[in-house]
């Protein structure tokens, strides 16, 4: 067994024809669902596979794929399905594949015994359940038995034969959005929280001074819903602001040809970071919420506001404490150097892509 491997198989005898399929992943989430779909695989395809074949998985966790646009045939060379002593290979990436402007799923090559799958490409939702499919209806065309292929996957993925084998688009509407989400989904940002303790700190400390000025509370008492609404929206604004422009964050297209990519990639950036702000002020939010509790006596607040003081009162306050120290969290953000950000902020993959694209940026000047 090769390293970073694992074996599942079939409980059919020993006896009869085998079929054994490796799984390589990028790390982070291809290489957990890489985990998933080939424990379950061998039974899911005995389900509809004649009873005498066995099948076995592996998984290793090695990237190939630097740019999400090489040809086809540039992957098959990368990888050399042939090298490897599995009867078919299956390579998941997280990178995002597109014809023109339409997400590809899958690529198929049955002389190769090899596929290409892009997990961004099956969108954010039910991502487990689209893998394993169109992993399913992959090794199905390798093999040309169409009776292995899940019901409905092949009306389901549109297909087109190209130079070196066959490739597979997203289901027709909203695509463009389930890439994005893909995208969005392999970043996990709901990381961002946990990856910049810096800057959580810093919120966290400008949120709690922030409770101890007596003022802040009458301008909490005094602003109103939408008055607050705003303060939160900006605060949120510009944190993500502030994380995009002092870390670099934004990528510029140097050709009309990257155009395209590049509004993709932005927009993957740009959701990513309000999701993972979002988080960020609900976790300011309940911890100053607690804070507050525990820190200001009702009566106090009562005779600064003038007038008797219920719960309501602590979380209007802490509503206007937490987008006080979103803003601070925005300042505190230029404490993290860029790499815990971008670590933050992206996923594994697409952190070598834009390292890499920076490289040969650098060599080419």
């Amino acid at each position: 067994m090769k390293a970073n491997e694992h074996l599942q198989g079939g409980q059919s005898g020993a006896a009869g024809e085998q079929v054994s399929v490796l799984f390589i992943a990028d790390p982070g989430t291809p290489a957990a669902l890489a985990e998933r779909v080939a424990k379950y695989l061998p039974e899911r395809l005995r389900s509809r596979d004649r009873p005498e074949r066995r099948w076995t998985t592996c998984v290793r966790r090695k990237p190939y794929l630097s740019d999400e646009q090489a040809d086809f045939a540039e992957v098959i060379d990368a990888v050399d399905p042939s090298s490897e002593r599995e009867d078919i290979v299956v390579y998941l990436t997280d990178l995002p594949r597109r014809e023109d402007t339409l997400p590809v799923v899958g690529e198929v090559s049955a002389d190769h015994k090899f596929a290409l799958i892009s997990v961004a490409g099956v969108g954010g939702v039910n991502i487990e359940r689209r893998v394993r499919t169109v992993t399913e209806l992959a090794i199905a065309r390798v093999l040309g038995e169409p009776e292995l292929m899940p019901p409905g996957a092949a009306r389901r993925f549109r297909s087109a034969q190209v130079e070196d084998g066959i490739r597979y688009f997203a289901p027709s509407g909203l695509r463009r959005l389930r890439l994005l989400s893909g995208m969005v989904r392999a970043n996990r940002p709901w990381r961002l929280v946990t990856g910049l303790s810096k800057v959580l700190v810093g919120a966290f400390a400008t949120g709690a001074i922030a409770l101890a000025t007596d003022t802040i509370w009458l301008f909490a008492d005094m602003m109103g819903p939408w008055r607050m609404s705003v303060a939160t929206i900006l605060s949120i604004v510009a944190m993500i602001l502030w994380l995009i422009l002092d870390h670099e964050l934004w990528e510029r297209p140097k050709s009309p040809v990257e155009r395209n990519r590049s509004v993709l990639y932005n927009t993957a950036t740009v959701v990513t970071l309000v999701i993972g702000v979002v988080v960020l002020y609900v976790a300011l939010f309940c911890l100053l919420l607690f804070t507050a509790r525990l820190a200001l006596p009702s009566e106090l607040l009562s005779r600064v506001l003038g007038r008797g003081v219920n719960f309501s009162d602590y979380l209007t306050l802490t509503w206007l404490l937490a987008s006080i120290a979103t803003i601070g969290g925005a300042l505190g953000s230029g404490l993290e150097d860029d790499a815990a950000v971008k670590e933050a902020a992206y996923g594994v993959r697409q952190r070598q892509r834009i390292e890499e694209t920076r490289t040969q940026s650098n060599e080419a000047g």
